[in-house]
């Protein structure tokens, strides 16, 4: 004859500290709730639930919805706007070295020094100058 045996389900209770800890961790953007989940072996409904309890952000009647992909596909377009910017940042330096090179063929060809004649002051008109 088998005894009678019953199954006895654990349940954790954890502190309130606990749970605000667990909720500015992702609040912070430190991790997200499936990293939080398998770090501290809290199912992420639990966590959810604590984070709509505790959260600063949430407020009632609002859902707050985590993106998984989120991240990567930001991070993603940062790196193809920063291409685009390097891509135009080489065509303006290839632009300036052109407008250089002929600035400098223009003052070999005229026999005139272009640049240094380039950054003198504007004259002042016809007025007459009073002497000393």
């Amino acid at each position: 004859m088998k005894p009678n045996v019953k199954i006895i389900q654990k349940s954790r209770v954890y502190s309130e500290e606990f749970k605000r800890e667990i909720v500015s961790l992702f609040e912070k953007g430190n991790y997200s709730v499936l990293q939080i989940s398998r770090l501290y072996g809290i199912s992420g409904p639990v966590i959810y639930r604590w984070i709509y309890k505790f959260s600063i952000f949430s407020k009632q009647g609002q859902r707050i919805v985590e993106m998984k992909a989120s991240n990567t596909n930001k991070v993603k377009e940062l790196e193809a706007k920063v291409r685009e910017l390097e891509r135009i940042v080489g065509q303006k330096q290839i632009q300036v070295d052109f407008y250089s090179k002929l600035i400098e063929i223009a003052s070999e060809e005229l026999d005139y020094d272009i640049i240094k004649n380039s950054n003198t002051p504007q004259s002042t008109g016809s007025a007459k100058k009073e002497n000393k």
